[in-house]
């Protein structure tokens, strides 16, 4: 095969190189995020043993399988403390910059306000507003095929949990209406 110098590039080609601060370096996440499994690793080994971690008459008593997992889980964590600490590199490298974090709000704080919207809306009402505000924000997407797909899909699951297959889900006042 011949190199043709074809670059595949998964995003936006006219935006400028990411080129922004770091909002949190790799080594101080992984460091943070082996911490908190030990935490609860040695949490889950003091309840498992609180329980009971002995070989009884019957067989092994409740907490002593749990209680080799979670050694085991805090050993790798341990594993992974000690060889951040060792590591030579200087560890900074982003784990991630001010316009990436900027992106993954973009989708966790309207997907954050998705559930106490559920409860007071219903399931597809809300499903409704956040697919079409997905679409028409994030994805630049023309209003009404942002509004039209959401429309469809939720009417489509409406169809199926409601209808077809009669699955409780939260309803707000739209479905009320129309007696669900």
């Amino acid at each position: 095969m011949s190199d043709t110098g074809i670059e595949i590039v998964a995003g936006n080609p006219d935006e400028p190189p990411d080129d922004s601060p770091a909002v949190a370096q790799q080594r101080n996440v992984e460091m943070v995020t082996l911490s908190v499994t030990l935490a609860f690793a040695l949490l889950m080994m003091y309840d498992n043993w609180r329980t009971g971690i002995a070989w009884e008459p019957t067989g092994p008593a409740a907490g002593y399988f749990p209680f080799w997992v979670a050694l085991i889980l805090a050993g790798a964590c341990l594993f992974g403390i000690v060889k951040e600490i060792v590591k030579q590199d200087s560890g900074r490298d982003a784990f991630v910059t001010r316009s990436q974090f900027k992106r993954v709000l973009q989708m966790f704080v309207p997907t954050l306000l998705y559930v106490p919207v559920t409860q007071w809306l219903g399931l597809y009402v809300a499903s409704f507003i956040l697919i079409a505000g997905f679409m028409i924000v994030v994805g630049k997407i023309k209003a009404w095929k942002s509004l039209l797909t959401a429309f469809i899909f939720s009417a489509a699951m409406f169809g199926t949990f409601e209808i077809a297959f009669d699955v409780i889900m939260p309803k707000g006042p739209l479905e009320h209406l129309f007696g669900y």
